[in-house]
Parts: structure tokens; sequence; C-alpha cells
């Protein structure tokens, strides 16, 4: 084995972090002039759409669902609203305890680091700013790619990128959009990452994975010890 590919969401990320993402959406609204119910409902309606980047960046993005909701906004309150939108993800997107630590021991450890993300144009965005890009060797985003997990070319681009077989590949994440699955069939090893330690969390799970590995880790840092063995 010679390389880890990790989920974002859920994984790398504190799973409770995910309830900090209406309360950024209402921010969001609230610049819009949008009433919170409603771009709630635009916004979530529209995830599929969104992480396969059918709306452009953030700033295009939200101004189709704006005007989906029926507001034009002015330049400027576009503007206003997609810095609000960015500081809004960037609370979700909080490191869990011991995440970065345990990516850092992996790579002195001699693994290529990989990410595989279903996720909208904010992360893309953000990324190089993030505690996370200097440890991940090759972020493979749905949102560029323009596919979703469990789409088998999304594993194929970043086991190409990594320089690696896909056989040669742990899949650690927490097991939404079928992504062990999709690992498993792709010839990778997949790892899920329990969060039992989360209560409530799972509901966050978009397609949850009816494929349960093996091998299992409540904790991030516990892979260190799978990774060894």
């Amino acid at each position: 084995m010679r390389a880890v590919v990790f989920d974002f969401f859920g994984t790398l990320t504190d799973p409770v972090a995910e309830k900090e993402r209406r309360p950024a959406f209402d921010a969001t609204a609230g610049v819009l002039g949008i009433e919170p119910d409603v771009f709630y409902t635009a916004m979530s309606g529209s995830f599929p759409q969104r992480i396969v980047g059918a709306y452009g960046d953030t700033a295009a993005t939200l101004l189709a669902i704006a005007r989906s909701c029926g507001i034009s906004p002015t330049a400027a309150t576009l503007g206003a609203a997609v810095r609000t939108h960015h500081a809004g993800a960037e609370r979700v997107r909080r490191p869990r305890d011991g995440a970065l630590a345990t990516v850092d021991t992996i790579k002195r450890l001699g693994f290529r680091t990989g990410l595989l993300s279903d996720c909208s144009s904010e992360l893309c965005e953000a990324w190089p700013g993030t505690p996370y890009a200097p440890l991940i060797d090759e972020p493979v985003f749905s949102w560029r790619e323009r596919r979703r997990k469990p789409d088998p070319a999304l594993y194929a681009t970043v086991a190409a990128r990594l320089g690696v077989p896909p056989a040669s590949c742990w899949y650690v994440g927490d097991g939404g959009s079928r992504e062990h699955e999709g690992a498993r069939l792709a010839g990778m090893r997949p790892v899920l990452v329990t969060n039992v330690s989360y209560p409530g969390v799972a509901a966050f799970r978009t397609d949850p994975d009816s494929f349960i590995p093996p091998h299992r880790v409540d904790e991030l840092p516990d892979l260190l010890r799978l990774l060894r063995d």
C-alpha cells in the first residue's frame, strides 16, 4: 500500500461542524434578502447539480439560486453574499480533532496522500488557503471533475495523479455517497470512519453506503495503527 485517499466532509472535517451549514446558509440568505427557509430549500435541492459544477463558481451559483427565489441582487449585494457564504463554508470545514496531525504523520511514513470530495465551488476556491492543502498531494474535487462519487472515473483519476495503481491505495471515509462501494469496485482498500463519538451525524450523510468495509476506525488517529499493521 503506497497511498491514502481521504474523503473530506465528516472524515477530515469535524463531523459536528455540519450543523453549521444551516446557519451559514441563513447568513447568506440575509445578505441576499431571501427568506431563510426558501433559500435553504433551494440550496439543498440544488446540491446534486452544484457539486458537479452545473452553476459555475460561487458567485454564479448564488446569482442563479437568488434568481430562482425571485431575487435579482446587485453586483455589490452579490459580492457581499459571496464573502458571507465563504465565511460560512469555512466554519463547516473546520478540522476534526487529530486530523491534520494524522495526515502529517501518514506523509512522514512515506505514503502519498489524496483527496476525493463531493463538494461545491466554495471548497475548490478556498482550498489553497486551507490547512489541509499542504498535507494533500493530489486533491480531486467533484465540482472540477464534473462527476460525483461513486463514479469510477474519480477513483481512477486520483490514483493516476498520485502515480500509484488503485490496488495500492487505501480509501478512508465516513460512508456517504456510496464512496466505499465505489472504492472497492475501483480496486482500492476501503476504511470506514465510524464517527461513533458523534451521535446524530449520520443524518448528514447523503446517499449512505450499503457496503460496510471490513476495515473500520472510530477516530482518524486510529488509522495509523491500521496502516502500520
